[in-house]
């Protein structure tokens, strides 16, 4: 089963027990016996995860997205490039110009933290960090695959994604939120 993964302290709230029933390659799968502030005793399961960080790349009004199946959810998702934290303790950042340009064959001048949330800290304590990137330039062609499974690069113009968006064709959580703060930002007169 492997080692418990260090644990995040947890307000009220005692860990009476502790049992990981499943490590995958990535994330591990954590059983939590607790003490509520009442006394009462319940589980709570999550996922223990590194963490992953993704970028919305911008050239003039138009953002960079990748289409690529997600087997979770049985179709290809337009998404902004992004993927885990491949080491404890990668800086975000590097995480985020390394998927671009393994995902786009794009590198970018210059970058600007949109910030980090929780993806669903109901089940996951995995935390999204978000950039934005400009000064884009082709480092290499555009890959064809990604570990095997097919990804394409999509030139979109901001108006069109923010449009996807709102009427459900943009679905993918850390998209949504990554254009929606750019958008924010360029709406308050900033340019992320």
């Amino acid at each position: 089963m492997g080692p418990t993964p260090p644990r995040v302290a947890s307000v009220n709230h005692e860990v009476v027990e502790s049992a990981t029933p499943f490590t995958g390659g990535f994330f591990t799968v954590v059983v939590d016996r607790i003490r509520l502030p009442d006394g009462h005793v319940t589980n709570r399961d999550y996922v223990r995860h590194p963490g992953a960080a993704a970028v919305v790349p911008l050239l003039g009004d138009e953002v960079l997205l990748v289409r690529q199946n997600r087997h979770a959810v049985g179709t290809d998702l337009l998404e902004i490039p992004a993927g885990k934290l491949d080491v404890a303790g990668e800086p975000p950042e590097e995480c985020a110009r390394r998927e671009l340009e393994e995902e786009t064959g794009y590198q970018a001048d210059r970058w600007a933290s949109l910030g980090a949330y929780y993806t669903s800290p109901g089940f996951t304590d995995e935390r999204f960090h978000l950039y934005a990137a400009r000064g884009l330039r082709v480092v290499a062609p555009p890959p064809e695959t990604d570990h095997g499974e097919p990804i394409a690069i999509e030139w979109v113009a901001m108006d069109d994604a923010l449009a996807a968006v709102r009427d459900g064709t943009i679905v993918d959580a850390k998209t949504v939120i990554g254009l929606l703060l750019v958008a924010s930002a360029v709406g308050q007169g900033a340019r992320p």
